[in-house]
């Protein structure tokens, strides 16, 4: 939304049984860099292989092993922190956060506490048009991911697979910005589709590749404006955090349903413990995990094994050079360069490989506006209809150029471009090519339509003397022309035929 202005929307206000209370919300969300090999090995991260497969030496905490830092993993996180403009920090370090993994054979993760390789930047949530959340990021830093547990494969036994073990991680922590449900699920949205245009993690929540962590408190109205103005945190209330979200309509529901569990215990004269907690969509309900440890009760400390982190600005200048054209100044391209609602232009921004295609279409065809409306209202209309996505589209871009193409010589009307859509949908194929072969070409010769108006007009006698009286009723007449012609003439020409004819 570069050059388009925004209004902050209204804080989600949930009515208590004695007050009115205001959500306060921020956002750690875990995403898996994308990379084929680990933080600090060379092991897989291929998804799906077999349990313990991709699992090297000091993946392994075999003795005497010790990391090494993978640069592309690097690179990565410092290409998000610029396509979140962030600061980079030229020097972060990393650090060991000492605490009980069943499934990191370590016995604690290596993560960066005290110096983070990125800083400060910002989100921008749209809302709907006009309407945005300007969320800040305060940091993000690198971490390694732990394996995975697998409790219901032995009614007595447990089991570890260290696949997960060692992937690397970025943990993007947002500020307390957020100040509702539907704001957090489509921060997490956008921020998924950043992620995607940068090519730093495929988003995929299915696979745990994206998890959100949804810290939740509850303040009185006004008390937020008074934690703006000081930054003191007492304001806001105390928070819980609910771990590891991974579905948009979840985080919506659990932060609902813990808004309110906290709402009441505060009504009832109690406090709100901090403290970790997990949701229950089944029962949609959140539960206590653990009471929420401070960093002291980690005993973090510097990571011996490794040196601090230093890079050069000129190798993050190479990396920003590199940067693709990301959602918001898309999005604004799209409104200014070829008309299109704001709308129009998030719906097709919304994937990059959607907005390729897009454009691929208006470079063939050269009509931005009646690209989106085909590629938007048909082309992804017919795709969701059968759960698919515009990777798995049956008609190219050059395919529907070629549909809008004989729109605008005039050798086909928008009826008749419909079923040639379904043809080429269905059967594939060249659109010119198809109207030749089956006759699909619309009537513009004056003559045949005229003739075609000339007998139905003396075929209803009745019907001509109401449009006479009531001109809207000329619409009949236009229907019977093209449902003789077989939708094929010229809808405008007919409309002026008609009319001459009835003398309206």
């Amino acid at each position: 939304m570069l050059d388009l202005t925004f209004d902050a929307p209204k804080p989600k206000v949930i009515a208590g049984a004695k007050h009115d209370w205001e959500l306060v919300i921020g956002m750690e969300v875990h995403a898996q860099i994308a990379s084929k090999a680990k933080l600090f090995s060379g092991a897989s991260t291929q998804f799906g292989a077999e349990p313990n497969s991709n699992v090297a030496f000091v993946d392994a905490a075999m003795p005497g092993m010790l990391p090494v830092i993978n640069e592309f993993c690097v690179e990565q996180a410092v290409r998000t922190g610029l396509g979140l403009k962030a600061q980079i920090n030229l020097v972060s370090a990393f650090d060991r956060k000492n605490y009980f993994y069943p499934d990191l054979p370590q016995g604690y993760q290596i993560s960066q506490l005290y110096h983070p390789i990125v800083g400060e930047g910002e989100v921008i949530v749209d809302m709907e048009p006009g309407i945005a959340r300007r969320v800040r990021i305060e940091r993000i830093h690198i971490e390694q991911d732990a394996g995975k547990s697998i409790h219901d494969m032995d009614p007595a036994m447990s089991f570890v697979d260290l696949n997960r073990t060692g992937v690397a991680l970025m943990e993007i922590v947002s500020r307390p910005d957020i100040r509702g449900p539907e704001e957090a699920a489509a921060y997490v949205v956008k921020l998924r589709q950043i992620l995607r245009y940068l090519g730093t993690c495929d988003g995929n929540m299915q696979n745990g590749n994206l998890r959100a962590d949804v810290n939740v408190s509850v303040c009185r109205p006004g008390q937020y404006e008074k934690y703006q103005e000081t930054q003191d945190f007492s304001h806001l209330g105390t928070r819980c955090e609910i771990k590891n979200m991974n579905s948009m309509r979840f985080i919506q529901m659990a932060i609902d349903y813990e808004a309110r569990r906290q709402i009441g215990i505060l009504e009832a004269g109690g406090s709100i413990d901090q403290e970790t907690r997990l949701y229950d969509p089944d029962k949609n309900e959140t539960r206590s995990m653990r009471s929420k440890e401070e960093a002291h009760d980690y005993r973090y400390f510097p990571c011996p094994d490794l040196l601090p982190l230093e890079i050069e600005q000129a190798w993050v200048d190479d990396i920003a050079a590199s940067l693709p054209e990301l959602p918001d100044e898309k999005k604004s391209r799209f409104v200014n360069e070829f008309g299109l609602s704001e709308y129009d232009a998030g719906v097709l921004t919304a994937d990059t490989a959607n907005a390729g295609y897009f454009e691929n279409v208006v470079a063939a065809c050269g009509d931005g506006k009646l690209a989106a409306n085909w590629v938007i209202n048909e082309l992804f209309g017919r795709l969701k209809k059968e759960d698919h996505d515009i990777t798995e589209s049956p008609v190219s871009p050059a395919q529907l150029a070629g549909i809008i193409a004989l729109i605008k010589s005039g050798d086909i009307s928008g009826k008749i471009a419909k079923d040639l859509f379904e043809i080429v949908y269905t059967e594939g194929g060249d659109p010119a090519e198809i109207v030749d072969a089956r006759g699909m070409k619309q009537v513009t010769d004056t003559g045949a339509i005229e003739k075609a108006v000339d007998e139905i007009i003396a075929a209803n006698p009745a019907q001509v003397e109401k449009a006479q009286q009531n001109p809207k009723l000329a619409g009949w007449f236009v229907g019977q022309v093209m449902k003789a012609t077989g939708g094929k003439a010229n809808p405008a020409a007919v409309n002026q035929i008609v009319t001459a004819k009835l003398g309206l």
